[in-house]
Parts: C-alpha cells; structure tokens; sequence
C-alpha cells in the first residue's frame, strides 16, 4: 500500500462501506461487535491514524451545525424559494443563542449531499430546507438514518417518515382556505399545484381545502386542479393551461403564494379582474403577497418560530436527548384578491 492509508482501504480490507468504518471508528452502537472488531484490527494493522478534529465533529465538539439549502425555480439568479429567507435569519439567531457556528451551503437536488455530509465531519448536524419530488428525497433521508447522520428538515410531518421533520399544519391551512372561499359565496374551486405523493405538502393543501368544501356539500373537482411546482412560471403556466381547459370556475386556491403571483399575472393577461372575476388566495405568505395587485389572501406560516424550532430540535439531537417531529398551526389572512367577508 502506498501512501497514508485512508477509511476506504480498510472498508476495502474489511468488505463494509466506508461509512460503516467511520462509525465502528467512533464506536457506534449500529455496528456490530463483530463487525466492529474486525475493522479495528485492521486498522491496527494499517497503522491507520484518526484524524482528531474529525473525531471531535463526530462526537459534537465542532460547535458547528450546517444548513443546507436546496436549489428551487426562482425568476431570478438566487434559486432560493423566498420562504426559506426569514427563516434563514431565525435559524442564525438561535444558533447563536446555541453558541453554535452557522455553515450554509448550497445543494443542488442532483448532487449527492447525503453522502458529503453524511460522513464528511463538517458540522455535528444538519438543517434541510426544499427538497423538489420527495419521493425521490426520501432515499437520501433514510441514507443520512443509515450513517448516524443527526438532521432535521423542514417539510410536511409524515407517518414513517426518515428522521425528524418540523412542518406547518398544511391540512389545517387548506381547510382555512376552502371554508373561506365556500363562505364567500364560491363554488368551484381550482387547485394549481401538484397535489400528489411527490409533493405531500400540496397534497395535503388540496385535502384540506377538499374537506372544508365537502363538510359544506361542495366537491373539490380534479378537472379544476393542475401540476404545478412553487414557482411563478409554473403558476402562470398552471393558470393558462386551467383556462385553456374551459371549464367554468369562480376561484382559486394557489398551493404557494408563488403560483399564486403567477397565476394572477396570466389571468389579468386575459382580461379576468381579481377578485370580480376570479377570487385566488395562496400558501405562505412571502414578503410579495403584500406587494401584488391586489394584495394576496394567503396562508402564514411562523416561519420565525419555524427557524427556532429546527435549530432547538437539532440540538437535542446533537446531545443525544429525545425529541420528535412536530407540526405547527397556520392561521389565514384576508386581503383584497379575494374580497372581504
């Protein structure tokens, strides 16, 4: 052997993964003894040297947790999902409050962030904001499980889900939608966004608005809803395909207020007055649903107590005390696209 021997010549050596080295190395309980034993001595035999300040990230002395954000359709060069920014402000506080140093990154969904980070030794945990199709996102998850890797993410709180998620109660908001647009008077009410398995959190916009309507004797039509992912050229292309459909409606409900701001601009584009014509409300109220015209009826989420609570719930990780998934309320606020009551 040539050179200073590496993990990966023993994960060779002992036929394991080099992530399995890495954690029979710290003495991870996942290892088994035998497992474990066998690694070791080779290593004796390699004379193989860990590196101490790799050591000291793993058993949470780095006093350091990385955030990952993960590239999203903007309109502009930032490719970060404008929700994501005050929460990136509450999550650097409470880091601070923590004594623990912030490392942000920028992920691109088709890298292979799970294995950078998962042994890589950069930070004792992991923030995960934005993930795209979670269907093919949950591989990753249960690849950061399988490591030992300690993460948190923001996103919708499912049953069997991997690891820990901190989310908005995304039912609860699509019930507040459709009871609010029933009680004005609407009746057929369009869905844009993907309300699938591979974007839960729509889908449980759309369940939620579904079930408000029918406790009211109105359907929630599948012929009104269009895939569309939380950007304004998909909500503008939502919006036109919907109107190219030519079936009647009298409101809308946008899953993200960026959709949202899309499709207003497609239907103003064809004649339609907001709220005369159309009523259209939205999910997460960003800065810009306060800015369109009219301002947008939205969705909040407490994106500030959101940062917190991610960072919290790291910790408690980090330091090897319980803690769980939790859920957070929304609540609705009125403005003018979709009238008052």
């Amino acid at each position: 052997m040539k050179g200073k021997p590496t993990s990966l010549d023993i994960a060779h050596l002992a036929g394991v993964s080099q992530p399995t080295v890495s954690r029979a190395l710290r003495g991870h309980p996942s290892v088994n003894a035998e497992t474990r034993e066998r690694i070791l001595a080779i290593a004796r035999d390699l004379n193989y040297k860990v590196d101490k300040n790799a050591s000291n990230l793993r058993r949470q002395q780095s006093g350091t947790l990385a955030l990952l954000l993960f590239e999203d359709p903007t309109s502009d060069q930032s490719h970060i999902n404008p929700f994501f920014l005050p929460m990136l402000g509450s999550i650097t506080r409470a880091c601070a409050r923590h004594g623990q140093d912030l490392l942000i990154s920028f992920q691109q969904l088709s890298n292979d962030w799970h294995a950078d980070y998962g042994d890589s030794h950069k930070a004792d945990g992991l923030i995960l904001l934005g993930y795209g199709d979670y269907l093919a996102y949950q591989g990753k998850l249960r690849t950061l499980v399988e490591q030992g890797t300690q993460f948190v993410r923001w996103g919708a709180v499912l049953p069997e889900q991997p690891g820990i998620s901190i989310g908005c109660d995304n039912a609860g908001g699509g019930a507040l939608v459709g009871a609010h647009l029933a009680d004005l008077g609407h009746r057929r009410i369009a869905f844009l966004g993907d309300a699938s398995s591979r974007y839960p959190e729509f889908l449980d916009r759309w369940l939620g608005c579904e079930s408000a309507l029918q406790r009211r004797g109105l359907p929630m039509e599948r012929a009104l809803q269009v895939d569309a992912e939380s950007a304004e050229a998909t909500g503008y292309a939502a919006a036109t395909e919907l109107l190219r459909r030519g079936l009647p409606f009298d409101a809308v409900f946008a899953a993200s207020d960026l959709i949202a701001i899309g499709a207003m601009r497609a239907f103003a584009e064809h004649g339609l007055r907001i709220p005369g014509d159309i009523a259209i409300a939205g999910f997460d109220d960003i800065p810009a649903a306060r800015m369109t015209t009219p301002a947008l009826t939205t969705v909040v989420q407490d994106t500030l107590t959101a940062g917190e609570l991610l960072v919290d719930t790291l910790m408690k990780l980090v330091l090897g005390e319980p803690a769980k998934s939790l859920r957070m309320p929304t609540s609705l606020v009125v403005r003018e696209s979709t009238g008052r009551r």
